[in-house]
């Protein structure tokens, strides 16, 4: 533990079960193992010799921000011999490409318009076509590798895809790793990241989606190339089928921050770092990812996102597919201030608005759930009572341009918590968790698009200031939610459901204009829940650990841990929940689509 964590909390930390997992896996079939980067190599060999006599073609085709420099050195080193070909050669010049998604990356150093290109795109016709013949009439055995290499050679003996990790590809874009075929790697990392989250990232999901049923093997060079693993396609493809079938949880990140605190740290067992932790994205399934893991532990890290795309009806459910399509709807986060300070104070966009300006379906409706706080602990929340829209936007002006502070507490509520409070904030509504809370974020999806309108005179942990977006916030804050609607819509909303010896349901409380139902369960004993034909995103609020079990043994037990994130795909159906590890009592937050349940 550091110095900068008081006295009490190290006391109240140590009487803490330390159980969080922070690697959980799911399992690949028996019958397979995980390869490392000789029996990868092995393996393409044999296949190639089996499919493709003495002039096979093997594809590697590699999501952007995977080392190619690095790739194909390991692969003129492990095929010597063969002929190595970069699909890449037949893109577009960047600056065509430059051109072509200018409309959806504006001047804005972080918020874009969602792109719906598709890679064919970004790849000149004639030169492809080049490349393509070049590869059919070479003589002897080909690689062809870069993104889009399938494009290059659609009829290749053997195909591999070669994944990265959102996570990871942020982590190299703050090293100095540039996008696509560009030159901008000491460009600002939010830009970096607004170009892969718009563009990029969206053009390869569906690019790669695209050949999941032709995948021969998945190579996972998160950890770098020489350290790289592999599953073949079919243990891919069965590893996510199983997920889709029983609880899981994907693989968390956390991150520091200016306003972090050590609740992270303390209570879950996080190495110390010299900034606090601000963010654990515990439960984002289009950033986290999933490890894949054989009986011997050997793992490959694959982005969840794989499963959203290749297992929608099963996990996410008919009615939440048809209403979101292949994309998860929810968002489980923590935010921890705790001896920190206060969030950026902020706004989200209307569903209309978010629409029009960014090209997104939906929105960022959200909610705090307590999960522990100091007793000063606050919520700022709605506007006070008679706030005159002008005004307000003035001050923040004058703050923004560093004239004087901007003063919070007269124009938004300052609201106390207690932990287990859960308090909703539907988009338009102007709020930020104060200092000495340790929040469980329960949201929508569209996590970026956050228009921070004060950040309390503070620079980024880069010395930077962080984007601030007035203009964005006043087109969006609702300026009746004033005190009197706040009191009334979106605190302390619980609402008893049921109640029986040993278990009590209650609706938590998100608000009738945001999509997400939340119920919280009380139990000292095995209870019994129920998808309802729609995927359930859960979090162990308290006891020290619980066990997911099939009335009808579908799958395996399931052990959670306190403050662990876990997902029942909408294709279980049934299953129970029971204390274990020595809990007494346990509560757990379960969230849902509202109005998809079947029964």
């Amino acid at each position: 533990m550091t110095s900068r964590v008081p006295d009490h909390w190290l006391a109240r930390a140590e009487g803490t079960p330390r159980n969080y997992d922070f690697a959980p896996s799911v399992p690949i079939p028996d019958s397979e193992r995980v390869l490392d980067a000789s029996g990868f190599w092995a393996h393409v060999r044999a296949l190639a010799a089996s499919r493709g006599g003495d002039r096979p073609v093997v594809a590697l085709d590699t999501y952007p921000g995977v080392d190619l420099v690095g790739l194909e050195a390991a692969t003129r080193s492990a095929l010597p011999g063969w002929t190595v070909v970069d699909a890449e050669r037949a893109a577009l010049p960047i600056d065509r490409i430059d051109a072509l998604i200018a409309p959806n990356l504006t001047d804005d150093r972080v918020f874009g318009r969602m792109s719906q290109f598709v890679l064919d795109e970004f790849y000149d016709e004639l030169s492809l076509r080049q490349v393509r013949t070049e590869v059919h009439d070479r003589p002897g055995p080909t690689v062809v590798l870069g993104w889009g290499a399938i494009l290059a050679a659609p009829d290749a003996d053997v195909v591999v895809l070669v994944d990265l990790a959102r996570w990871e590809a942020q982590r190299r874009f703050r090293a100095g790793t540039p996008n696509w075929r560009c030159n901008n790697g000491a460009e600002d990392p939010l830009r970096k990241f607004k170009r892969g989250y718009f563009v990029e990232w969206r053009v390869a999901d569906r690019h790669k989606a695209g050949f999941f049923d032709r995948l021969d093997l998945v190579l996972d060079t998160n950890r770098g190339i020489e350290d790289a693993t592999a599953v073949t396609g079919a243990a891919f493809r069965e590893a996510l089928a199983r997920a889709a079938h029983r609880p899981f949880r994907v693989v968390p990140y956390f991150d520091p921050g200016v306003w972090g605190g050590y609740w992270m740290e303390t209570m879950l067992g996080l190495e110390p770092v010299a900034e606090n932790y601000a963010w654990c994205f515990d439960c984002v399934p289009e950033e986290n990812s999933l490890l894949l893991a054989d009986g011997s532990g050997r793992q490959v890290e694959v982005p969840s996102l794989d499963l959203v795309l290749r297992q929608p009806r099963e996990l996410l459910g008919e009615r939440t597919f048809a209403r979101f399509g292949a994309e998860f709807p929810i968002r489980f986060d923590f935010l921890d201030t705790m001896g920190g300070g206060n969030l950026s104070l902020q706004v989200h966009p209307l569903t209309d608005y978010i629409r029009r300006t960014f090209g997104m379906s939906y929105t960022q409706d959200e909610s705090y759930y307590l999960l522990d706080c100091e007793d000063d602990a606050v919520v700022y929340l709605g506007l006070t009572e008679g706030v005159d829209p002008q005004a307000m936007v003035d001050a923040l002006v004058r703050a923004q341009s560093g004239d004087e502070p901007f003063p919070a507490e007269q124009f938004v509520n300052v609201v106390p918590v207690r932990k287990h409070d859960h308090v909703a904030i539907p988009a338009g509504t102007v709020h930020c968790s104060g200092t000495n809370s340790m929040v469980l974020e329960i949201s929508a999806t569209p996590y970026i698009f956050t228009f921070k309108l004060w950040d309390w005179d503070r620079v980024g942990l880069d010395g930077v200031p962080r984007p601030v977006h007035i203009e964005h916030g006043a087109r969006n804050i609702q300026w009746d939610r004033d005190t009197q609607w706040v009191r009334e819509n979106l605190v302390d909303r619980v609402q008893v459901v049921a109640e029986e010896p040993g278990h009590r349901e209650e609706r938590t409380g998100l608000h009738e204009l945001e999509f997400i139902e939340t119920r919280r369960h009380w139990f000292v004993r095995a209870i019994h829940l129920d998808t309802a034909g729609t995927v359930n995103v859960l979090n162990l609020v308290e006891g020290a650990a619980a066990v997911v079990a099939s009335p009808s043994g579908a799958f395996e037990p399931f052990e959670v841990h306190y403050a662990e994130t876990f997902i029942v795909p909408a294709a279980v159906g049934p299953y129970d929940l029971t204390p274990a590890g020595g809990a007494s009592r346990c509560g757990v937050v379960v969230a849902s689509v509202r109005g998809t349940a079947t029964r």
